[in-house]
């Protein structure tokens, strides 16, 4: 006679499904596709021009240190600042979307291991379609995305800015033909051009994408920057944290909650240290358009 389980006993409630306030499915299913989505007014305008002001000052004093900022193509930089060099960090690295985001594609272990920001400033030209790194072992062979980048610009996009262009679903692509496995060569131009999306976000609204996903800046025909905040997430399985110097001083480290404390690859110092650009993209820095 086959034996039964004991039913559970009855409460009178319908027991009740998970009801997760981002939908997993979704996420998966923009990384995995297109390989970047977004959400709308994930923070407030007052929010964002406080992040303005902290990366305008970050960005001037980079500027006057050797190696301070990288360049990404004509009259366009990078720079990786502190995360206490913006007083919206814990904000940040917090919001229940950004973590939903994480855990559903890098699992629960996920570590934050690169903050910075890039700066299209007016002349900036057309960058070569690329990525921004070799695509992994665990992508190419495994077929998982094990990193995000978030995106959070700094102001409201128009046309002429220099919109981020993103060709939908290249996060697959073999890298068999492409110049350091980043760089397609100019004959796969028309492919990317034809699924190409611009994406104009306002202030407020905040990405992720795999920055396996192939994408350009566009020519920024305005008289106005376009900086746009850059946060990197590795799953246990990337190793991007070798590219980056996330420092925190004791003091902001030790006011942290322990379990944000575990979600970082980085150093703790009694003093913050200049940053060593590391993530340079050379075929970026020669300005090729």
């Amino acid at each position: 006679m086959t034996s039964m389980a004991e039913a559970p006993p009855h409460t009178g409630a319908a027991p009740q499904p998970p009801n997760p306030r981002y939908d997993v499915a979704a996420i998966m299913g923009g990384l995995y596709g297109d390989g970047i989505i977004a959400l709308k007014g994930a923070f407030s305008r007052e929010w964002v021009q406080q992040l303005r002001e902290d990366v305008d000052a970050a960005f001037e004093e980079a500027l006057k240190r050797p190696g301070g900022a990288v360049g990404r193509g004509p009259k366009r930089y990078y720079v990786e600042i502190h995360p206490e060099d913006i007083r919206g960090f814990t904000e940040l690295v917090t919001h229940p979307w950004v973590h939903a985001v994480c855990e559903a594609a890098l699992g629960p272990d996920y570590k934050f291991v690169e903050i910075g920001f890039d700066v299209p400033g007016p002349g900036a030209q057309d960058q070569p379609w690329h990525r921004d790194f070799p695509a992994p072992e665990d992508t190419t062979v495994g077929r998982r995305l094990n990193s995000l980048a978030f995106n959070l610009t700094c102001v409201d996009v128009f046309e002429d800015m220099g919109p981020f262009e993103i060709a939908p679903g290249t996060q697959w692509d073999t890298a068999e033909h492409f110049e350091h496995e980043m760089f397609p060569p100019k004959s796969f131009y028309p492919r990317y051009l034809e699924r190409a999306q611009r994406k104009m976000p306002k202030m407020g609204d905040i990405s992720c994408r795999s920055a396996l996903t192939i994408h350009r800046g566009t020519a920024n025909h305005s008289d106005k920057s376009r900086p746009v905040l850059v946060l990197g997430v590795d799953a246990p399985t990337a190793n991007n944290a070798e590219r980056h110097d996330l420092q925190f001083t004791r003091a902001f480290w030790d006011a942290m909650p322990q379990d944000l404390r575990r979600r970082f690859a980085c150093r703790v110092v009694d003093e913050l240290e200049p940053i060593h650009q590391a993530h340079s993209i050379e075929g970026l820095m020669m300005g090729e358009a």
